[in-house]
């Protein structure tokens, strides 16, 4: 079910910059390792290699999908001797995670009859 009531603003108010921004950003939130970075980030600070532990992804990999959400704008960075901190930079990208994951979880538990989970 649509609600409407979460839409905030109308595809009519957009400039032609702004749709492209968008695309950009929902580019950027469509690849599940970052999804999954970002995840990670959402209790807080993590290094590097911080979050290659909690994915188990490789190091050259999780520092290639934090330059993207870097560059986006979603994530933040600072450093500290020789560390670099990452955290959320965007705190909207919180309420859309949250939305999104409900609207999966819903359709998950509605399909739950059809699928079977293999270990």
């Amino acid at each position: 079910m649509w609600r409407t009531d979460v839409a905030r603003y109308s595809g009519k108010d957009l400039s032609d910059e702004a749709f492209e921004m968008l695309g950009e950003r929902f580019k950027a939130l469509a690849e599940p390792m970052r999804l999954r970075l970002i995840y990670a980030l959402m209790d807080g600070e993590r290094t590097v290699s911080e979050l290659v532990q909690e994915t188990g992804a490789l190091q050259a990999n999780v520092s290639k999908h934090l330059r993207m959400l870097l560059e986006e704008g979603i994530v933040g960075r600072r450093k500290q001797g020789l560390n670099a901190y990452y955290r959320i930079a965007d705190p909207t990208i919180f309420e859309l995670c949250d939305l999104m994951c409900g609207s999966i979880q819903d359709r998950l538990q509605a399909n739950l009859g059809g699928f079977s989970r293999s270990s």
